[in-house]
């Protein structure tokens, strides 16, 4: 990893707000924490960056509906949002799309890397909460599946 690498994960830690940031590559690892300011952290519902789990487990939240339990997929990272694995290929999932555990729903792109986010549940795609290109944050909701 180069000095402009670790540069530009500071720059997003101060745009984002983070306060901890931990990345791999191959088998290069960088874990960056600062000291909180003062300011008032932006409203956004996130977890905050201290109390958050690291970004290999993606945050969820199971809630109970009239229609049955719905699973909320959320984001593991900061990037951006895409539906499709290109521009010119059909998205991974619709809504009404039954999908299992294990398969892809989407990719977010971070630091140029394209990291596919897959189920962790089985079940059927009620609600895409992101668009096509989006920027989305650590813990950002991305889907929400009625569980089977």
């Amino acid at each position: 990893m180069e000095l402009k690498d670790i540069r530009q994960l500071a720059l997003l830690m101060k745009e984002t707000g983070l306060t901890a940031l931990e990345y791999t590559r191959g088998d290069t690892s960088i874990r960056m924490e600062r000291g909180v300011s003062q300011c008032p952290a932006p409203s956004g519902g996130g977890p905050k960056a201290e109390n958050a789990a690291p970004p290999a487990a993606t945050p969820a939240a199971q809630e109970t509906e009239a229609g049955g339990d719905i699973w909320t997929v959320t984001s593991p990272m900061v990037g951006v949002f895409y539906t499709a694995p290109a521009p010119d290929q059909k998205p991974y999932v619709s809504v009404g799309d039954h999908v299992n555990a294990g398969d892809v729903l989407c990719i977010i792109e971070a630091m140029k890397m394209m990291n596919e986010i897959t189920a962790e549940k089985s079940g059927v795609i009620t609600e895409i909460c992101v668009g096509n290109k989006q920027i989305v944050e650590y813990g950002h909701p991305l889907f929400r599946l009625r569980l089977d």
